[in-house]
């Protein structure tokens, strides 16, 4: 597995963890009000930087537990992570035309923070999925 692998590996579990523990404290907090009324923005704050911290803690212990792991990227990692990040990009694009087109209609700013949330998260996943079965398989050609 190479080291672009496993930091794919790392980015995709850390992304479902964050989510699952946003969406976790935020049910917990509810208390039978309607979702709009829970206090959401310091748990997405802090989950968000929970996640990168975490992401960033994995992949320095990654490197110490295995030092002599090479991190030369060649064209075939580029290409994999190229093809993974316009994937998932996808689910950026439709976060923030999903997010306009709610804030255009009124929506409440949970709704909207929360659309956008989860599609950085889709994309972190889609991403994450495809970079991992591409690295399983082969770079597709067009």
């Amino acid at each position: 597995m190479t080291h672009e692998e496993k930091r794919a590996w790392i980015r995709l579990v850390v992304a479902v963890l964050g989510y699952s523990a946003y969406v976790a404290l935020i049910v917990s907090r509810q208390d039978g009000r309607p979702l709009p009324d829970v206090p959401y923005a310091g748990v997405l704050l802090w989950t968000v930087g929970a996640a990168i911290l975490a992401s960033i803690v994995a992949e320095v212990g990654m490197a110490i537990v295995l030092p002599g792991a090479s991190r030369v990227t060649d064209v075939r990692d580029r290409e994999i992570g190229r093809l993974g990040d316009h994937v998932g990009q996808s689910f950026v694009v439709i976060g923030a035309v999903a997010a306009m087109l709610m804030a255009l209609a009124g929506w409440d700013r949970f709704w909207i923070a929360n659309v956008i949330y989860l599609c950085f998260v889709l994309s972190a996943i889609i991403g994450g999925i495809t970079k991992v079965i591409v690295y399983r398989r082969s770079v597709p050609e067009w």
